[in-house]
């Protein structure tokens, strides 16, 4: 790489840093960038994947302050992401690439529809367990722990938008605030991430350059998302979570 892509590759690792941390779809600036400076295709996709884990890493322990108490859950979930991750990682290198990408604009449609309906349902589901007509389960149920499984296959195989699924699903499935959802988004990301990279540690051609770039990069902007997004109020969360989706969505269909 020249010194000029290099940069480029370093500012891509902080815009997606940000964006993951706050709502996803990091990957669908780093992806692009690194395509972009000659890397290809699948190579470009898991030195992406292992560049983003430090960020990850970083916009979790930005939101510890809403992580605390939910210890039983994220060994719940996590273990469905890293499941799910390793599924994922596992179809890339086997599979070809065009089966699965062919789906990831209708996922994502589908996440951001689930984000704007959201408040409703969960309104709803509330009101039935005050009720007595519904179960009061904290956890969001086998149905939610499927999801995030799920999830995280998609997450292993090229990730973009994994984030916006899964705020989408816990807020339709758990009764909490979505700066708590969020920091468990952020944990479960960085565990599909990190099962995914090192997978493909021993199993495909990695470019290390653009990887700790990327990461360098994303390790800043994973601290500097936490301290933008815990500030967002939640209409203006859910509202950058859609935009940031349809921006994807189009990104990808163009591509």
């Amino acid at each position: 790489m020249t010194l000029w892509e290099m940069t480029a590759v370093l500012l891509a690792g902080v815009a997606a840093g940000t964006i993951n941390t706050i709502v996803g779809s990091g990957t669908l600036i780093t992806f692009p960038v690194l395509l972009a400076v000659g890397l290809p295709p699948v190579t470009a996709n898991v030195s992406n994947t292992l560049g983003l884990v430090p960020g990850s890493l970083a916009g979790a322990i930005g939101y510890r302050a809403e992580l605390a108490g939910q210890r039983r859950r994220l060994i719940r979930y996590g273990s469905a992401s890293l499941i799910g991750g390793l599924v994922g990682a596992a179809l890339l290198i086997t599979l070809p690439g065009s089966a699965f990408e062919a789906v990831v604009p209708v996922l994502i449609l589908t996440a951001l529809v689930l984000v704007v309906i959201q408040p409703r349902v969960a309104r709803a589901m509330a009101a039935r367990r005050a009720a007595g007509t519904a179960p009061a389960r904290t956890d969001g149920g086998p149905l939610l722990l499927a999801c995030i499984g799920l999830t995280g296959v998609y997450g292993g195989y090229f990730g973009a938008a994994q984030g916006v699924l899964l705020l989408a699903l816990m807020g339709m499935l758990l009764p909490d605030d979505l700066q708590t959802i969020n920091g468990i988004k952020n944990v479960l990301a960085m565990l599909v991430n990190g099962v995914a990279a090192v997978f493909f540690l021993f199993t495909s051609h990695i470019d290390w350059t653009a990887a700790l770039l990327i990461a360098a990069g994303a390790t800043l902007g994973g601290a500097l998302g936490a301290r933008i997004g815990r500030r967002l109020p939640p209409v203006a969360l859910r509202t950058l979570i859609v935009l940031v989706g349809l921006a994807a969505v189009t990104k990808l269909l163009l591509a």
